[in-house]
């Protein structure tokens, strides 16, 4: 289930982070750019996301985000990550695992590592769409090789559908909303869950 909500958080935050990708054409970077002022993480968003493809089958939940914190919830979890520590709750066990990710683990977390890892080694095309934008991106030695974003004509992300180890992703994402949210939401409140088991893995 954890590896799972891994692949499924990873997908999502590289989907409203991938507006800093290379810039190898200006139309596709006045796009991405633009794209990117709608994602103020530092001050905090909220989005809901489905994601379909691979292995995964077919998830929806919602994440909210704030610089590199965020939750993310989906049918049968929830993830708080504040930095440095995470807490994984399982709905149908009632369990809570904690643990502070190695720094391969953070890196696959937080939405700022790929603004560096995808920031070259791109190409990058663009196309009109029916609904706005479509930008393809194209990376050779890439653990994501190809990908197409598309972007509506007010500049949000909308969808991105990605090539990842010969597995297609498709993540739709929808209500993407800007917000002022508490660092303090991200941390999981035992008041809130009284009943649960939790198991300390630090």
């Amino acid at each position: 289930m954890r590896k799972t909500l891994y692949t499924l958080i990873l997908l999502f935050l590289l989907a409203l982070t991938i507006s800093a990708a290379g810039n190898n054409s200006s139309a596709a970077r006045k796009v991405l750019d633009k794209a990117a002022s709608k994602v103020n993480i530092n001050k905090g968003a909220t989005a809901n996301f489905s994601i379909s493809g691979g292995n995964v089958g077919t998830r929806t939940g919602s994440i909210t985000i704030k610089g590199n914190k965020f939750i993310a919830r989906t049918e049968g979890a929830i993830m708080w990550y504040d930095g440095k520590t995470q807490w994984v709750y399982d709905t149908r066990s009632d369990e809570v695992n904690i643990s502070k990710p190695r720094p391969a683990q953070q890196q696959s977390m937080n939405p700022y590592s790929f603004l560096n890892l995808y920031k070259k080694g791109y190409d990058m095309s663009l196309t009109k769409a029916a609904s706005g934008n479509e930008v393809h991106l194209v990376g050779k030695g890439k653990s994501i090789s190809e990908m197409y974003i598309l972007i509506d004509a007010n500049y949000v992300i909308k969808q991105v559908k990605m090539l990842q180890k010969g597995k297609w992703f498709t993540i739709n994402i929808s209500n993407f909303k800007q917000t002022n949210i508490s660092d303090a939401a991200f941390t999981f409140n035992k008041k809130d869950y009284p009943h649960a088991e939790v198991i300390d893995l630090r």
